[in-house]
């Protein structure tokens, strides 16, 4: 992601295709869920656009209010590996989190160490990420993809 999603973007192709030549792993996939930007707690998701998830995921988060994530926000970030996943119309997800010491300036740099890891924060954030993924995973349908410009 760092050096441009190249990673990303070279597994999705590698094993789900590309646009008019989709693997047939494509339709076995459900969604994607990437935790990024440091060591802050979770605080809900970027929908990405994909309106139809929104009670889903009110769902998935409505036990961890009191843990302060409740947020939902249709807007989506574009600068985390889940964007590879959803440019081929796959759900991909980031959840929305604080920063490291709710400073943006110190994600991704030297200063992105162990050292700066607030313990209370990475144990809300691992309980709600394997929340959702064993929520997906035990889901009967796969989640929702988001309509194309011809459904809408």
């Amino acid at each position: 992601e760092e050096q441009g999603a190249f990673g990303s973007r070279a597994y999705v192709a590698e094993h789900f295709g590309r646009p008019g030549a989709f693997k047939p792993e494509y339709e076995k996939f459900s969604g994607y869920f990437n935790l990024d930007y440091g060591t802050g707690r979770i605080r809900g998701v970027y929908l990405q656009g994909n309106e139809a998830m929104r009670p889903i995921f009110a769902a998935w988060l409505a036990p961890f209010k009191e843990l302060g994530a409740a947020t939902l926000t249709i807007d989506g970030i574009y600068a985390t590996d889940h964007n590879s996943f959803d440019a081929i119309g796959l759900p991909g997800f980031q959840f929305l989190r604080d920063f490291m010491e709710n400073n943006p300036r110190t994600a991704h740099t030297n200063m992105d160490v162990y050292d700066h890891v607030f313990a209370d924060d990475l144990k809300q954030s691992a309980v709600i990420a394997t929340a959702f993924t064993y929520q997906a995973a035990m889901r009967d349908e796969k989640l929702p993809r988001k309509l194309s410009s011809r459904e809408r």
